[in-house]
């Protein structure tokens, strides 16, 4: 993951492609800082690739809330940017999980764990973002496997 961004980061400074230049490194950015956080925390390899693609994950929504928030304003200019940049960082990601296969890979985990009631939540989702990180909203995720689990 860290090869292609730093692979892409190249290709558009030799492009002289500002806007992606410019989203490149943040995402640069915010994985050295998150890298110097796990120095400090004694893991010397910095972050791993789960970890990356929950930055990446975590920055397309950041960016997707202001979005919402610049339209509202009626920045439409500045929304587009943060729109722009979305299109940048969600390169790197997986592929979103459509909510059929959001539904199969909750029934699923609830499943291997042998989850049968709601104290068995945090069980179901270490398997989810052991294995979806980057593919799924863990957000709207959490409610769905609560149904679940309140409802079996």
């Amino acid at each position: 993951m860290r090869e292609k961004i730093t692979a892409a980061l190249k290709q558009a400074m030799r492009d002289k492609a500002v806007d992606r230049l410019s989203t490149l490194r943040l995402i640069n950015a915010a994985i050295k800082d998150r890298d110097i956080d796990a120095r400090s925390e004694g893991r010397d390899e910095g972050v791993g690739e789960d970890e990356v693609l929950a930055i990446l994950g975590k920055m397309s929504k950041q960016r997707l809330e202001s979005a919402r928030a610049y339209e509202e304003g009626g920045r439409i200019d500045l929304a587009e940017r943060e729109r722009s940049e979305i299109t940048v960082i969600e390169e790197f990601l997986p592929r979103q999980l459509s909510e059929a296969e959001v539904a199969e890979a909750v029934n699923t985990a609830i499943a291997e764990s042998g989850a049968e009631s709601i104290r068995d939540m945090g069980k179901v989702m270490g398997i989810l973002k052991g294995r979806y990180t980057g593919q799924m909203d863990f957000g709207s995720v959490g409610p769905v496997v609560k149904d679940r689990l309140c409802a079996g």
